[in-house]
């Protein structure tokens, strides 16, 4: 087992990575002229790519409630802030794993096993997320990725020039989060046009884009007629798009789970979008980004 480590670094001839032991969380991702694709932290936003666990979005009053129980849970819950251990390395791969601790029980009161693994295959960046329920009872939880890419993406093309071209046609609706962070029940037509979300910052200006059921399991992100990215899933039952109007940056965000819905007032164990593991019962979840020609 190696520990302490920092950052790791992997390569193959066609892609580079950068990952960090605080949250997991990949920090770079470099094409084989250098080039960097990933969001680098700036004053519009200060991450990258931020690991989901064990809450998706926004809790009701940030509090997560258990039965009568109540526990400070802030967005997107803890993970993404915690230090990470490494146990697996080499030159293409990696693996970080989290467990619970005295301070995850006060604000989470479950036994569990994170671990988040990288790996590299020629112009493939494959990240596998597997949760384990190391406890007794049931282990209720959300998991999700974050990655935010260049937007636009390095080749000269401007930001109106990009657009998404879902796997499959995507009907819609999708939902905005209001004001507290909750999902408003409001729907709202997707403007694609076939497969294709023509994109423009107008879009996220009220805030994200939530698909509570895509009927896709990838899409490419690229400016028309220009390499780009394709971004595919499996596990994740939600998507997010999401930037901060003015910045360079579009976050693709395979959820399986979403923040509260306004007007549902549960607890999470009837919160709609929640996992339910097993004792013993390890669920992954995987996502993958490649360079497409």
């Amino acid at each position: 087992m190696t520990t302490g480590t920092d950052r790791v670094s992997l390569a193959t001839p066609k892609l580079r990575a950068e990952v960090k032991a605080d949250g997991a969380e990949l920090t770079s991702l470099r094409d084989a002229e250098g080039r960097e694709l990933l969001w680098q932290a700036g004053e519009a936003w200060p991450r990258h790519s931020p690991v989901l666990f064990p809450i998706v979005g926004r809790v009701k009053d940030d509090t997560f409630r258990l039965g009568d129980a109540r526990f400070p849970m802030g967005q997107h819950g803890f993970a993404r802030d915690s230090r990470f251990t490494l146990v697996e390395q080499d030159a293409t791969g990696c693996r970080f794993l989290l467990t619970d601790s005295e301070a995850t029980r006060a604000i989470y009161p479950f036994a569990f096993r994170f671990e988040v693994a990288y790996a590299l295959h020629g112009a493939t960046l494959g990240v596998t997320y597997a949760v384990t329920n190391a406890g007794e009872g049931t282990l209720p939880f959300s998991v999700g990725a974050h990655p935010a890419f260049r937007w636009p993406l390095p080749g000269g093309a401007g930001k109106l020039a990009h657009r998404i071209e879902f796997e499959q046609e995507e009907a819609g609706p999708f939902f905005r989060l209001n004001d507290r962070g909750l999902i408003d029940q409001t729907p709202h037509p997707l403007p694609t046009h076939g497969r294709i979300l023509g994109l423009r910052e107008d879009l996220f200006r009220p805030s994200a884009m939530i698909l509570l059921n895509p009927a896709s399991r990838r899409l490419r992100y690229a400016a028309a007629g220009a390499p780009g990215l394709e971004i595919a899933w499996q596990g994740f039952g939600q998507l997010g798009l999401w930037m901060k109007p003015g910045a360079d940056f579009l976050c693709i965000e395979p959820w399986a789970g979403h923040a509260d819905i306004d007007g549902y007032d549960v607890d999470v164990w009837s919160k709609p979008g929640m996992e339910m593991l097993n004792a013993g019962e390890t669920r992954r979840f995987t996502w993958r980004v490649s360079i497409t020609e």
